[in-house]
């Protein structure tokens, strides 16, 4: 990652730079990213932590998790031990990797989905 003054996001290939203390779910949606698969980049709350389509899986320094994050993911299809965060409620105090797993909640992480444990993440869903 870029060494710079500024929290780095490593998403899908690209290193996206923003200001500390930053939405996640802001700052990939500003730079033409989303946090969402298929239909769930229309069908979501909008960034209101109540719908849990931008759940992702982070490596780095965000925020704890907000009281309304952790009320979403202890709902079904999400579970609270995952480690998925929300985007839309955690905010980027350093240099993070963040990848979207399968699902039309990214709830699909690597244990459901590969054997093998690597990291199915979604490049692109229709």
């Amino acid at each position: 990652m870029v060494a710079t003054g500024m929290p780095t996001i490593d998403f899908r290939g690209r290193e996206i730079e923003c200001d500390r203390g930053r939405i996640l779910r802001d700052v990939l949606l500003e730079a033409d990213e989303s946090p969402h698969n298929g239909r769930a980049n229309y069908l979501n709350c909008r960034g209101h932590g109540t719908c849990g389509t931008c759940a992702v899986a982070i490596e780095g320094a965000v925020s704890e998790p907000t009281a309304a994050e952790r009320r979403r993911l202890s709902i079904p299809p999400h579970d609270p031990d995952s480690g998925l965060r929300l985007s839309c409620q955690t905010r980027v105090d350093g240099d993070v990797v963040v990848r979207k797993y399968d699902g039309f909640w990214g709830q699909h992480g690597p244990a459901e989905d590969d054997e093998a444990g690597e990291s199915p993440a979604v490049e692109d869903e229709a």
